[in-house]
């Protein structure tokens, strides 16, 4: 074990781990191979010798009262006083007395095992500590490689020297990848798996929405436009909720972008989709009225408004009603899952121009009526 410390430093630097967590995984295996080859109640602790740059295996024993009931119970890990300073001198009662255990004295069997354990346990080390890494990222947007795509349709990316899934049912309906495409994903779950750690990725979530429009829109980085929700069909159709705490700062405006560039970027990357911004209210009958854009809405009632049930009754003209409902009923779906509330249309029939005109002929010959009626009582 000479120098084992410029070992372990070449350890830490070759596996990308902290020096300090290195020389604890070595002490710990140390103490665990010394626990099978010498006894498994002897306490050991492990020194660190600087100046020779290694360690030493150590068993401490504690001094006690020559008729200390722990010499009968426990005698490997006590001494009596009077046996204790035969050769160690100057001791008294509760002084512990280090006893140097030289590792050449394990059997070779025990030397493979420190050996085998330690390689063990470092790639272990080296596993939590990508798993916290990548723990510590769910929700959040990452990249990667393809490097591999099987015969599901599953997606196989690598990401921080982990190959990471994203299984078809998390891919935007439409999009096909090829071995060695770039693609950014949401890191939706993380878990220990028997063949490593089990990382899935998602492209279908609200979050890849948000997370890309953070990345693409300035003012939402720096916390100035806050997106409060957002709601996904994907690769259709998304809704997204957002308010300034700047009053100077348009939160659709900056968004969108100039012509739309921003946006745009957006939809692009997520195979097409088409983005509608709208700005979110606390008041919920504004908020619904926003949300079912681009259809005019006459008014809006709150039929219930608890944690339990939301619901809401829409009032329209006839002739909004296919724009409110949308193509195969995205819109008002996309603007129950923004908004929570449960939506009800109540469709208000419009008046035709011939059914106006009828009313108007009505209403003149009953003026004429009258004004005869007049004539005769002036005569």
């Amino acid at each position: 074990m000479e120098k084992i410390l410029d070992i372990i430093e070449l350890i830490a630097c070759e596996k990308g781990l902290e020096p300090e967590i290195v020389a604890q995984v070595v002490k710990d295996t140390m103490i665990k191979v010394a626990k099978k080859q010498f006894g498994e109640d002897l306490n050991y602790i492990i020194e660190e010798d600087s100046k020779n740059r290694t360690f030493r295996l150590i068993h401490t024993v504690n001094v006690c009262a020559d008729n200390d009931e722990n010499l009968k119970n426990d005698p490997h890990n006590f001494i009596a006083l009077s046996e204790a300073r035969k050769t160690s001198g100057d001791v008294s009662i509760n002084d512990e007395i280090h006893y140097e255990i030289s590792l050449e004295n394990m059997s070779r069997n025990a030397v493979n095992m420190l050996f085998s354990d330690l390689e063990y346990h470092i790639q272990r080390t080296i596993e939590n500590q990508l798993f916290t890494n990548l723990k510590s990222m769910i929700g959040k947007l990452v990249s990667g490689r393809v490097v591999a795509i099987d015969n599901k349709e599953n997606t196989y990316i690598e990401i921080q020297d982990i190959r990471a899934i994203l299984p078809l049912k998390n891919r935007i309906k439409g999009e096909k990848f090829k071995v060695n495409d770039t693609i950014s994903c949401i890191l939706k779950h993380i878990r220990f798996h028997k063949d490593g750690i089990y990382v899935e990725l998602s492209r279908t979530t609200p979050k890849m929405l948000e997370a890309l429009l953070e990345q693409e829109v300035p003012e939402i980085k720096d916390g100035e436009v806050i997106i409060q929700k957002s709601a996904r069909i994907p690769g259709d159709r998304a809704k997204v909720a957002l308010y300034s705490v700047n009053p100077r700062i348009d939160p659709i405006g900056s968004s969108v972008g100039t012509k739309g560039v921003r946006i745009n970027a957006v939809s692009k990357e997520l195979n097409g989709e088409n983005i509608d911004c709208i700005e979110y209210s606390e008041i919920p009958e504004i908020f619904i009225s926003k949300a079912l854009a681009p259809a005019q809405i006459l008014s809006v009632k709150i039929l219930s408004n608890t944690d339990s049930e939301k619901k809401a009754q829409v009032s329209i003209v006839s002739d909004q009603k296919s724009k409110a409902i949308g193509r195969n009923g995205v819109n008002i779906r996309l603007a129950c899952m923004l908004t929570g509330f449960d939506i009800e249309i109540l469709e208000v029939i419009k008046e035709t121009p011939k059914e106006q005109q009828v009313e108007s002929n009505t209403q003149e010959n009953q003026k004429v009526g009258i004004d005869a009626l007049e004539s005769l009582f002036k005569a």
